[in-house]
């Protein structure tokens, strides 16, 4: 199998045995980014709007270091642990995806790593090289 794995300080470092993402062909395929400072490795605080920055901000960077951005996405995953946030994350998560929205499922779960509020995969598609 021919895949790339993708890795950036600019975005939390995996907190398990995974990649932040990976590129096999043309795709781009990302972990879920969780609302942790890559700087600090802490969870930022501010509530649920400023978890989903910092989780979308984490997922454009591994994009980046894929040579992609957000405006590559075809599909997010978002999971929250509240769906009462939902209308909350919808006005975040538009002003980083803010034309050709993606195909999007939300879920809500009942945790997720590090007790975080939110966290967002993605697939993406980049020209062939």
């Amino acid at each position: 199998m021919d895949f790339e794995i993708i890795s950036t300080n600019k975005a939390p470092a995996a907190i398990g045995p995974y990649s932040q993402a990976v590129k096999y062909g043309n795709f781009i395929y990302t972990s879920g980014a969780i609302p942790v400072d890559p700087d600090t490795g802490e969870v930022v605080a501010g509530g649920v709007e400023a978890q989903a920055v910092q989780a979308l901000k984490n997922l454009s960077e591994v994009l980046t270091a894929a040579g992609a951005s957000l405006e590559n996405v075809i599909k997010t995953t978002v999971f929250i642990k509240n769906m009462n946030d939902f209308a909350a994350i919808n006005e975040v998560y538009k002003r980083f995806f803010t034309s050709n929205f993606p195909a999007r499922s939300c879920v809500e779960v009942s945790r997720l790593p590090k007790d975080v509020l939110i966290e967002v995969e993605c697939i993406a598609v980049v020209d062939k090289e």
